[in-house]
């Protein structure tokens, strides 16, 4: 299998262009190192590296964060966890999408959402960073709201005071169980962002 380096090098031997509109961005968002590794607010981590698994090619330490690359129906999927930690996570994102010359519509954030049940699925297109500090970054480092995200529910389930040790928590028993399901539903979403649009996965999926 080629290295995700050694798949640019090809490209660039053959003198083929991808399309930039058939061409995806996948940010997971999360913290590095394994202290953080089995926790709420590394969603974004946890869900690449299932879609990763799925389709089997391996993450690659590059500059600003950790990446891989597939195809998939005629797409090409770059997946980043960025490695600059959340609260910095725009640098990366906007590292990324000049490197590989990604539109805007065709970014994707992956992330932790409070506000919904444990493993509910929100696709949206826009909207405010609703107190996350790594949307907060992007939405800063992009200058815009307008870039697509997609929520993961970890739930509200802590006493008041309490949210950064429950966002940096790990998950109970219940939801380890549910887990392998919602991510593979996970990594389906993420597929059909890429192949069926935006707008039909957000159909398809929202709630779901």
């Amino acid at each position: 299998m080629l290295s995700f380096f050694g798949r640019i090098l090809r490209k660039k031997e053959t003198g083929k262009q991808i399309d930039p509109m058939k061409k995806f961005l996948i940010v997971g968002l999360g913290n590095i190192g394994p202290k953080y590794e089995n926790t709420r607010h590394n969603i974004g981590f946890k869900i690449l590296d299932e879609l990763a698994r799925e389709k089997e090619v391996s993450f690659e330490t590059q500059k600003l964060g950790d990446v891989a690359s597939f195809k998939f129906k005629g797409r090409t999927f770059v997946l980043l966890k960025p490695s600059t930690y959340m609260n910095l996570s725009g640098k990366a994102v906007n590292y990324w999408m000049q490197k590989e010359k990604i539109n805007l519509e065709n970014l994707l954030v992956v992330t932790d959402d409070l506000n919904l049940s444990f493993g509910t699925l929100r696709l949206k297109t826009k909207g405010s960073d609703g107190g996350h500090n790594g949307l907060k970054d992007i939405q800063a480092q992009l200058n815009t709201t307008k870039y697509n995200r997609f929520r993961f529910g970890i739930s509200d389930e802590f006493a008041k005071g309490q949210q950064i040790d429950y966002v940096l928590g790990e998950w109970d028993d219940d939801e380890l169980k549910k887990m392998p399901e919602r991510l593979k539903t996970s990594a389906e979403l993420i597929l059909s962002f890429g192949t069926a649009g935006v707008s039909n996965t957000m159909n398809s999926y929202n709630g779901k």
